[in-house]
């Protein structure tokens, strides 16, 4: 009887242990934080992205702009409404990188900045924008993402090429919209030549350098590299972090 119950307490004093232990590391796993993004690109690898996130079980953000596609299309024509509803429907958050991807250029006279469009009827046209025609730009995005979705992006933008000024974001602000850029080790290298930046060290670099509260940002498909970032990098690097004790969050950033 005796030996029964030493028996017993020693087993539950092992699942005790185990279960705490398990509880412990599930608890430390997720102190540091990384905000994986994805600015829309040329769309040829979106599928891909987005089967790599739903595989790892991880929240990715997604800056949309109406840019040229690797089909001919543009990644908010109609065409790819069922894409953006899918991924809305899996818990990912938008936010808007101009509608016609607006470059910023400088800042203008009375208060207003140049910019050039990459598409749409203007295209590489530098023109003049106050802060309602800048908004207009922003705005465009969220416009379109309810047409497409029946929801809203969220209240957050990004400059294409990340080229901004102080002026530039308050305009973003004034009309209501976060401006989020990215950390300087979150550059993922998606654009960069695959001759001089091949995948292994753009995987190797990303996996060491990165710290808690980065925002990495790459894109969801680029024509200017000839060997793609994403199938062969995006999953190494999230199993990477996630071995360091990662875990991934949608933005905005929310206050811990």
């Amino acid at each position: 009887m005796y030996l029964h119950s030493t028996l017993a307490r020693i087993t539950a004093l092992f699942f005790l242990a185990t279960f705490s232990s398990f509880g412990f590391s599930q608890e430390t796993q997720c102190k540091k934080t990384i905000y994986l993004t994805f600015d829309t690109g040329n769309m040829s690898v979106a599928q891909t992205v987005a089967d790599i996130l739903n595989r790892q079980k991880i929240k990715a953000t997604f800056f949309l702009a109406n840019e040229k596609t690797n089909r001919g299309d543009f990644s908010l024509d109609d065409s790819w409404k069922s894409y953006w509803q899918d991924r809305l429907r899996e818990g990912h958050h938008f936010g808007s990188h101009t509608y016609d991807h607006l470059y910023f250029v400088k800042d203008g006279p009375s208060g207003e900045i140049f910019a050039k469009p990459q598409f749409g009827p203007k295209a590489g046209v530098m023109s003049l924008y106050n802060e309602a025609s800048y908004c207009r730009e922003i705005r465009r995005v969220d416009d379109r993402f309810k047409e497409l979705t029946g929801s809203h992006i969220h209240k957050i933008w990004r400059a294409p090429g990340g080229k901004t000024s102080p002026r530039s974001i308050r305009m973003g602000s004034q009309c209501g919209y976060q401006h989020i850029g990215w950390d300087p080790a979150g550059f993922l290298g998606d654009e960069l030549s695959s001759q001089t930046h091949p995948n292994q060290m753009l995987l190797d670099k990303a996996s060491s350098q990165l710290q808690d509260g980065d925002i990495t940002m790459a894109h969801l498909g680029i024509w200017s590299r000839k060997d793609p970032w994403a199938p062969v990098v995006l999953e190494q690097l999230i199993i990477n972090l996630k071995g360091r004790g990662f875990c991934f969050a949608t933005l905005p950033k929310q206050d811990k």
